[in-house]
């Protein structure tokens, strides 16, 4: 009889300790979550600013030349978007969601491709970054065919 009351109050006090870690995980998310908000936000605020400067200050024709800082600053938006995006859907379901995670590094590997200067870099990098694309595209494909077989 002792030994099954102090394995009840021992789960008891395991209850109540995994309870204070969630509620930690819970805290440490929407706090993550808000300073991610700031963070976009404080993005699209500077590639507005970006966008306007450049506009107006760069001769007729010029603009092409800018255009992959803009579209890097557009991707670093859209990256931080699927990041609030796994954060909130940890809150939601308390589970990482590793299709989204997935996700965000292939929009990452792809605007470090777009705003690439093949002038700069070397062979190897480019060979890693192939690799890079082709290692995520399977996982995503495995994540994807295991997610409509547990669906079906």
């Amino acid at each position: 009889m002792k030994k099954l009351m102090r394995r009840i109050l021992g789960a008891t006090k395991d209850e109540s300790f995994m309870h204070i870690i969630e509620n930690i995980e819970v805290l440490v998310s929407k706090t993550l979550s808000i300073l991610m908000v700031i963070v976009i936000l404080v993005a699209i605020t500077d590639l507005g600013i970006f966008i306007f400067k450049e506009l107006f200050t760069i001769p007729y024709g010029k603009f092409n030349t800018t255009l992959y800082k803009v579209f890097g600053l557009f991707l670093n938006i859209l990256i931080a978007l699927e990041i609030l995006e796994n954060i909130t859907a940890y809150l939601r379901r308390h589970v990482f969601q590793v299709e989204l995670v997935i996700v965000t590094s292939l929009i990452a590997v792809a605007r470090k491709i777009i705003i690439l200067d093949l002038e700069k870099i070397g062979g190897l990098d480019i060979i890693g970054l192939g690799i890079a694309i082709l290692s995520l595209s399977i996982s995503y494909l495995i994540i994807r065919l295991s997610n409509s077989k547990d669906a079906g």
